[in-house]
């Protein structure tokens, strides 16, 4: 079991300390380039269809798919998990504030990315064996390269994202809920884990017309609800708000942190960690939302695009950031060395007193299970192209063991895995979106050649 874990680390050491962090940025920056800054120029039409257009009972999915929003939410219902809460803090904690700015950084050229991945998703998405629209980078993978190559690569993203997110990763989010009820409420984790899991097959059942009603109701009350309980925290601490502001930018490029908790920090750290855990949470480049983006009913894959930019921005720009400003502004940072949710937790109890700890208990629930339910949807996706619609049910019923094991059975070594997954699954998705790097530009072409549907 040593050496397994030992192998496990290494694998994770490059993956996420080195190789991944070159991929992903290196591939946002390309496609920055080619498609003329999207992010920048599509900024404001992304923004205006989701805030536009949000909907807490919008149309009734169905096999033909779902609306640009419900894919929008089931896909930040997958982004906006346990990351936005114990992610930023390891930032903070091991390359200090600074390492918000390049969280940032690479969620500004992550935009670029999420946008190709959701147009060429919807470029490429089919019709499956029981006539439901199915879609996601097993499909664009294929399309980019043929003959037993595209196949091989194709399957095992299809086997890592499985495992990644539909299994092991659920592991991770129920076992974070269990340990939140059981910090604030004492309550028994496998309780936890039960019940989260009977509501979660409660939905699974139901199939996208369930998952997509939950995540658009789910995602714009769970969101209000964090900042607004950050926002709080932040004006009763109005005082330290410039400090903290200005450490992120100081410290991003200062070989030393002005906080305490984080003195000797460098800033090669603050960019490993920065960059690191913001990929890890906005999932650009990962080919995880993609799946939701290409069930949405659009005029054009483009539009999508410009949908699925909104994701990373409310992820990072917004949630993520919410949480280091409330770390900055409390000065938790400046006490005992902290790290993960801990350090989160310190800073909503110390900003929120005695309700801190229910607060972030609740968030919890609603972030990590938002997960669950988004990541079952990518893996079920998955096991429609390897096994057919059949298969369905049964990953259901295994996802659900899976939940009720991870509440009550918290392992080092299962984390570790799900990060390994999550690193490997990344690189057949990078292969097939830049061999279409010319397909997604000239949809891009197509799109700006249409001004009806600039509108």
């Amino acid at each position: 079991m040593s050496v397994l874990e030992n192998i496990v680390s290494n694998v994770n050491s490059f993956l996420w300390d080195f190789f991944l962090l070159f991929a992903l940025v290196g591939t946002g920056v390309w496609f920055t380039i080619r498609t003329k800054g999207v992010q920048v120029r599509y900024f404001t039409k992304g923004f205006k269809q989701v805030f536009g257009n949000i909907n807490l009972n919008g149309e009734k999915a169905g096999k033909e798919g779902m609306s640009s929003f419900q894919a929008l939410a089931t896909s930040i219902a997958a982004q906006v998990g346990t990351g936005n809460l114990a992610g930023a803090a390891t930032a903070i904690a091991s390359g200090g504030l600074g390492a918000i700015f390049w969280m940032w950084v690479s969620a500004f050229f992550g935009m670029a990315t999420n946008f190709v991945e959701a147009t060429l998703a919807q470029k490429y998405k089919t019709v499956g064996d029981d006539g439901s629209v199915v879609g996601g980078p097993v499909y664009y993978i294929r399309a980019a390269y043929k003959g037993t190559f595209g196949k091989v690569l194709a399957g095992a993203f299809s086997v890592f994202i499985i495992l990644a997110l539909g299994f092991i990763g659920n592991m991770v989010q129920s076992n974070s809920i269990g340990d939140a009820f059981k910090t604030a409420f004492n309550i028994n984790p496998l309780i936890i884990g039960v019940i989260v899991a009977a509501l979660a097959f409660f939905i699974f059942l139901g199939g996208i017309g369930s998952i997509a009603s939950v995540t658009e109701k789910i995602v714009p009350i769970m969101a209000a609800f964090y900042l607004l309980g950050g926002l709080i925290i932040i004006v009763l601490n109005i005082g330290n708000l410039p400090h903290a502001i200005a450490s992120i930018f100081v410290g991003a490029f200062s070989r030393q942190a002005i906080f305490g908790g984080a003195v000797g920090t460098t800033v090669q750290l603050a960019i490993r960690y920065g960059v690191a855990r913001g990929l890890f949470s906005n999932e650009a480049g990962m080919g995880s939302t993609p799946h939701s983006h290409a069930l949405a009913k659009v005029n054009h894959p483009c539009e999508q695009g410009c949908t699925a930019l909104m994701g990373v921005f409310i992820d990072t720009f917004v949630v993520l950031t919410m949480t280091a400003l409330v770390i900055g502004c409390t000065g938790v940072l400046d006490g005992e060395k902290m790290t993960g949710i801990s350090l989160t937790q310190a800073a909503f109890n110390k900003g929120l007193g005695f309700l801190g700890a229910p607060f972030i208990a609740i968030c919890m629930f609603f972030f990590a299970f938002s997960t669950i339910v988004g990541w079952y949807f990518f893996g079920e996706q998955n096991i429609r192209y390897l096994f057919g619609s059949k298969a369905v049910k049964p990953y259901a019923v295994i996802v659900c063991a899976f939940i009720v094991l991870g509440s009550a059975l918290k392992v080092d070594f299962v984390w570790a895995l799900s990060d390994m997954f999550n690193g490997l699954m990344v690189i057949p998705n990078l292969l097939g979106l830049l061999a279409l790097t010319k397909v997604a530009v000239d949809l891009l072409n197509d799109f700006e050649k249409q001004p009806a549907k600039q509108k």
